[in-house]
Order: C-alpha cells, then structure tokens, then sequence
C-alpha cells in the first residue's frame, strides 16, 4: 500500500477509481475486512451509524479506500482478463456483454497515459436478510466484489443471495474465505481446501464457477473486536494489518484479477448522473451530497437537477476522498457541494443534468427469471421493483417469451454476419455502445440482457404467467389451443418443450412495470425484481428476476396499445363432395368444391364469414363462399384442390385480440395459388331399349332381359327388378373405418325404385365396377327414395359418385 506523502503528490483526476463491492452473510467478517484494508475512510465507513455500533453489524453501506500504484496489465498490457478466463457458462450468460468489454482493449492500452494510480474504493455492504434493498443499492454501483464467505459454514442463504445479485451487478468475483484462523493450524491447509471445494461446487453453473478464491482472517481472534473498536472510526486513521493472516495473499489475487472498468470515452456533462447515497450538512460550507457518478462528469459551477423534488443548485465544490477535484466522472466516488439545499430533504437519490431524468409511471422492459428462485412469476402480481437506491411495489405483466426468443435470433444472426466487418473495423462486436450509456442502478449489459427495441405494432401471443420454457413445435398442429401455460407447453399433440437444463438460462421476456409510487430513472437502467415480504428466515432466494427497462409506460395514455391475441379454432365435418377433377399438374384425383356441416347452426347469419379461410388435415387451404341450403351448411372452394373424403374435419382458425371491443376475427393464412384441372365424367349409364329396330332386328327386352343378352348372363338379369338395369351409383359411405383405411358400408341409389320391396332382395351380393375385388351385400333399404345399404365386410375404397353393380 502507498504511503500518504506518495498519494498527496498525485492530483485526484489522474487516480483510477474502481469500486468494489464487499457482500456476504450477516457476521462473515466483511467490516473488519474493510477496516484492515482501508487507508482512506469516507463520513460514512466503518458502521459509525450508533445503531450500527450498538448492534454490533453493518445497518447502511459504507465506503473507505485504499490506492495501489496501476497494475502491470493495465499499463499497456493487452490482458484485460486480470489473468482470469471467463467460465464458459459466463460467455453463454453475457455473450453480448463480452464482446462489449472486449471492445475496451483499445483505451486499455492508454491507460498509463490518463492515470498514475488505482484507488480501490470498497463498498461494505450490510449482510442480514432485512437489509436486502440496502445490499441490492450498494452492489449495483460497483465494478467488482468480494464475496466473503465463513469459512467455517460456507454457503449460507444470504451468501446466496448476494452471489446472484453479484451476477446481475458484475463480471469479475473473488470468493474471501474468512476466519481461517478458528481451524486447528495442524489442519488449516486441509480444512480450507474442504471449504474451497465446497464452494467451488456451490458456484457450479454460475458465470463465477472459476472464480479465485483465497484463505484469510481479517481478525485473528474475532471481528466483533475490530467492529466497536472506538480507534475505527477516528477519520484518517491508517488501519494496522497485525492481528491478520494472509492479508497480502487477497491483495495480490485482488490485483491480478482487476480488470479495466468501463467508463465513458468521452465524459459529457449533459448525461451526468450520480447516485446519492448519504447527505450532511457542513456548516459555513453548505450541504455535501456523497456518492458514486454513473455517467458523464461534472464540474464546480454547472447545475445540476434534483428530479425528485423538482429544484435545480449550482455546484458550489468537488471532493474525492477529502481531497479536492476539479472534475468528476463515471466510476467516481466523490462528494458535491451545494449551497442553500436542507440536508434534511434527501437521504438517498439521484441528481442529473437538468432535464435528463424523468418521472416514470410504469416501463417496459426485458426480464430473466432468476434460476434460483423457486417461485413461479405470475402477470399481475406484485414484486419490490429496485432501481439504484429506490425500491418500490409494481405489478408486473410478463408476456412475448417466443416473439423475443426470434427476436434475439434474429439479432445474434446479423451480429454473426456483420463481426467480421466490426473486427477488422475496430468496432464494438456487439452493436451497441457499451460506453457512454447511464444505467442508473447497474448495467443491464452484466445481467445477460440484451439491447432490444419494443416494437408497439407486433402481434404477441397471450401468455397467462411467465413460462419456464420455450414451446417448440416439431410440424405438428398448433391451434388446439390458444394460450400458453405457465410451464411454457401448448395443449397440443406433438407439442415439444425446450428444457431449462438444456438452456441452462429461462427465456427472456417482455414485462410490463406498473409502480405503484412513480419513480425517477433513465431507460436503460438495470431493474430487480423481488419477493421482499417473503419470511427472512426461509431458505429461499427472494429475488426473482432482473430486467433492463426498454420503454416508458403509462397506463392512462398506452393501456390496450399492446397487442396480444389469442388462438381460436373451430371444427367442421365434409359431408358431401364436389365433381372429381384429375389435377393437371400431378394427376391426381382432388375436388375443388365441397360441403361441410357442424361448425355453425342454421340461423347463423354466413355472411360474415363468407371469405374465411379453412384447411383440412391435409394442410389443404379452400375459402368459405356461401351457405349450402338452410341448415348450416357451408360451401367450400379450394383453388389448389384437395382430396378430403366425406367425414374428414375441416378446420377454421383465427386470431381474436384482448382489447379489441368487436371482438373481430383475424386470419393469417392465405390462399394457395390455383392448380387447375379437368372434371372426370362418370360412365354414362345405359338407357332401356324396348321395340328398337337394329339392321332388320327387333332388340324386344321382356320381363327385363334383353333378347340380346347372353345366356350366361340372363340368369343375373332376370333378377334385377322393374326400373333398374342393375347398376347404381354411391352417394355416401359410412360406418366404422377399418385398419386398411376402408369404410364398411355404402348407400347406393339406382339399384331399386321407390315402389320396390328391397327387403326381397336382401343378401344380394354387390360389387364395385372401378374396384371389381370389393364385393358387398345389401343389408336392406335407406330412407323412402329406393337408396339401400351395402354392407362390405373388407371395406369399400371406392369415392362418392363411382358405380357398383348388383349381381344374382
């Protein structure tokens, strides 16, 4: 560590400030690391609240600092991984995001040129369960963490938690394992290894499973010593290191692993905006706001904004660390001055350049379930929504899980096409602008979350909650249903679901944001989602999902401008068959026109829906073009043909939006173009000759046989009754349909006349003319015209309108 004479003779604008958050389980230890690594404190470091003190634990963050001269690998080394791979579950987590911080080498390499030290700036943040939104505050102002673990218990459940607010918040994790001290020394070596291992399991799956991990005890003997220590908070102290143990040993990891932080290229005052995190009075000074500046930079003199209570104040003065500044800017911890403003009117906020924050009433934006929240996300419920320092209720609406997924598709594909390009062009790979960009409460960028743009004209099917998988489709139908469940599976046949295990990440999701008390932040900003009145002593994750907010909301002017819809299907049945055509371009036998029954009732006014499109199984596309007689029946034309079969279903699909109050039917499909053909006659039946004279001979027919007729088929002639000359023609076929696809019993007209006894006849054996192998029986009459039934025991393939002849 650097002496104080060496860190006076440096002027404050050229140390590199990074922030690094200190997190962990209530009584780890985390204060009196601060205290032992600290050489710089701030007005509020080291619990001097009096609550804290009489409690004995962290109750507010804390700030103090330390300054180490550049690391070697920042000083034109271009090694920005500290030294450190990404695990590959990172680049899957923030693939985006590492293409971005891979787009900083070019001013890493000049950063000896701006800066002679690095100011490591610790950010103490409390560690019980009830502090959660003070943890979640502190950690999304930071570049790095130290996650400080006991290493006598390992993992505990806000260890936990703070590991995944640590993932939406940061790239770059070191695991502390305090307390070392407490094992046996014959065992220290083996018990921490234990320990180790245990963690490295624990952080198996996450963006930190390689992360480094070191052995050491802030205080040999016990931290409730260093933590009342009354010499702690004396300002300016320079705390000892004795009473420790492998204090260097974290320093070295801790530089090794330092990574250049992103910061704006160019700091512009028109998007300053700054995190206030204490406000105290200074008399004869005015009122000093502390904090961390998330964007641009500022200057004494230039006005800043306080959105929340509407008032503007001139920059009176600049500190970084009790020591004076002429400029301020992203990454910074520093203190401003202003005059005439009551301390009293803000604890925690933001101030900005005037006009750059907005009053915000409800947001869109993109979320991810937190993996480890057990909880279902339901739309309409209730969540603490965090963003910065600012928590407050909202009701959430999660919809668009498969409309994102094809958006993010669609991205990544052009991102893939166009990095060569970017490459050798020097520009981010990830099209964005990681630099320059304010994310008041975080970067959405280290969450995972991608840069999207909400589209108000998209068509997005409903979803009732959040879905833990995507639903594929593998060609299946995927009409039967017209919502999305919970468990992101559809209620249809051959439906699929993408496995969580196989993503390893929930799908992204649009949400709607409802606050319940309107808040002030910019787009862009990181927001997370929590269950906070869940039992602080459940073992559970209470955080439930983290977002980048993407549009503003407001659900006066924007309510019913989201355009979800639902699926709708209706089923139909063909009952009758138009005139056969064989299709001229493939030869094969298709109707053009047929008739359908059971999708609407008799007084039905059709033409409304005369247009509609309609499939079959098939995939068949025809239009509705009129009614068919009086009792619901309906006419369809298929411009390509189609070979449905008398019974088939035929299929009306269509969309119905939530908030439209005609509750109008909308249809994607299209009709097919036109694939002509022409219309196959049926065999012209032969008409009764009776006294005809041909060449000189009388062709007599007596008795219906035919002077003509041959011997060998009089016998089956003779039989034939009155009227008919044997041959009739199928009009419908019905019955049970057999394995071979076949039917078993057809109505035939033709064979018999009205006035006919067909109970005479029956057991008269039929055969098809077109399929001669098929042979029936007549099982008696149907209905009061001389139609009769044929019973055929394998099954008739014969179509509606072929012919059949009755035999003897």
């Amino acid at each position: 560590l650097l002496s104080p004479d060496q860190i006076k003779a440096i002027p404050p604008e050229r140390i590199l400030n990074l922030n690094v958050g200190v997190l962990g389980h209530v009584d780890t230890g985390k204060t009196s690391l601060v205290k032992t690594l600290s050489s710089v404190l701030s007005t509020a470091a080291l619990d001097k609240s009096k609550q804290s003190r009489a409690r004995g634990i962290t109750l507010d963050l804390g700030f103090s600092a330390f300054l180490l001269p550049l690391p070697d690998h920042l000083r034109g080394n271009n090694d920005t991984d500290g030294g450190a791979e990404a695990s590959s579950h990172e680049r899957q987590d923030a693939s985006d995001n590492s293409k971005s911080y891979n787009s900083e080498s070019s001013h890493d390499n000049n950063l000896q040129q701006k800066y002679d030290l690095l100011q490591v700036t610790l950010v103490d943040c409390p560690g019980h369960a009830s502090l959660i939104r003070t943890i979640i505050g502190g950690a999304q102002i930071i570049d790095m963490v130290l996650l400080v673990v006991d290493a006598t218990k390992g993992m505990q459940t806000q260890t936990a938690e703070c590991l995944v607010i640590a993932e939406m918040t940061t790239r770059n994790l070191i695991v502390v394992l305090n307390k070392v001290d407490l094992f046996p020394e014959g065992e220290r070596e083996e018990r921490l290894q234990q320990a180790k291992n245990k963690m490295r399991i624990a952080l198996k799956g996450t963006k930190f499973e390689d992360a480094q991990m070191v052995g050491i005890s802030a205080c040999v003997g016990g931290e409730k010593v260093a933590a009342v220590s009354g010499a702690a908070g004396e300002a300016g102290e320079k705390n000892a290191i004795t009473g420790t143990h492998n204090i260097h040993g974290l320093l070295d990891i801790l530089q090794s692993q330092i990574r250049a932080p992103s910061r704006d290229a160019k700091p512009s005052p028109d998007r300053f905006h700054f995190a206030v995190d204490h406000c105290f009075p200074i008399k004869g000074q005015g009122t000093v706001l502390t904090g961390t500046c998330l964007s641009g930079s500022a200057r004494p003199n230039e006005m800043v904004e306080f959105p929340t209570l509407a008032t503007q104040k001139k920059i009176k003065g600049l500190q970084m660390f009790r020591r004076k500044a002429n400029v301020i800017q992203q990454g910074d911890r520093a203190g401003i001055c202003v005059s005439n403003f009551d301390a009293k009117l803000m604890e925690r906020g933001i101030i900005a350049s005037p006009g750059t924050v907005k009053l915000i009433r409800g947001a869109i934006a993109v979320v991810r379930k937190v993996r480890f929240f057990k909880g279902g996300l339901n739309s309409g419920a209730k969540f603490h929504v965090s963003v910065g320092h600012t928590t407050v209720m909202a009701t959430v609406t999660f919809w668009g899980a498969r409309e994102i997924a094809a958006q993010v598709e669609k991205k990544e594909k052009e991102e893939e096409k166009n990095s060569a390009f970017n490459t050798t062009k020097g520009k981010d790979k990830s099209g964005s602008q990681p630099l320059g960009k304010s994310s008041l409460g975080g970067s959405a960028d280290l969450a995972g979350l991608p840069r999207l743009k909400f589209d108000w004209n998209q068509d997005f099917l409903h979803q009732d909650n959040y879905l833990e998988t995507l639903p594929t489709n593998d060609g299946h139908n995927e009409w039967n249903d017209g919502t999305l469940t919970r468990n992101g599976s559809e209620n249809m046949e051959g439906g699929k679901q993408a496995s969580l295990s196989a993503n390893k990440l929930p799908p992204l999701h649009w949400a709607k944001l409802e606050f319940l008390t309107p808040v002030y932040c910019p787009m862009d900003s990181l927001v997370i989602g929590s269950r906070l009145d869940t039992e602080v002593n459940a073992n559970a994750c209470r955080l439930a999902f983290s977002g980048r907010l993407v549009e503003r909301y407001d659900a006066k002017t924007d309510n019913g401008k989201i355009k979800t819809y639902t699926k709708k299907e209706k089923v139909g049945t063909v009952c009758r068959l138009g005139d056969p055509f064989r299709r001229s371009d493939d030869n094969k036998v298709v109707r053009y026109e047929v008739f359908g029954t059971d999708l609407f009732k008799k007084e039905t006014n059709m033409s409304q829906f005369v247009g509609l499109v309609m499939e079959t199984d098939r995939g068949e596309i025809g239009s509705i073009q009129s009614s068919f007689g009086t009792s619901g029946k309906f006419r369809v034309n298929f411009p390509a043909g189609t070979e449905a079969k008398e019974g088939d279903p035929l299929y009306l699909r269509f969309k119905r939006y939530a908030n439209d109050p005609k509750k109008a039917i909308h249809q994607d499909q299209s009709l097919p173009r036109a694939r002509p053909g022409y219309r196959i006659d049926p065999p012209a039946k032969k008409k009764k000759v009776r006294g005809k004279i041909s060449n000189g001979n009388a062709n007599v027919v007596e008795n219906g046989v035919d002077s003509k007729t041959p011997k060998g088929d009089r016998k089956a002639s003779a039989n034939i009754p009155n009227g008919s000359n044997g041959v009739g023609e199928i009009v419908k076929t019905k019955g049970d349909i057999l394995q071979n696809g076949k039917r078993t019993v057809a109505i035939v007209s033709g064979l018999f006349s009205m006035e006919d006894d067909i109970s005479k006849h029956k057991g008269r054996k039929v055969i098809s003319i077109t399929t001669p192998e098929e042979e029936g029986v007549i099982d008696g009459s149907f209905g009061k015209v001389g139609k009769c039934k044929v019973l055929f025991r394998d099954g008739i393939s014969a179509d509606v309108g072929s012919h059949v002849k009755m035999l003897s």
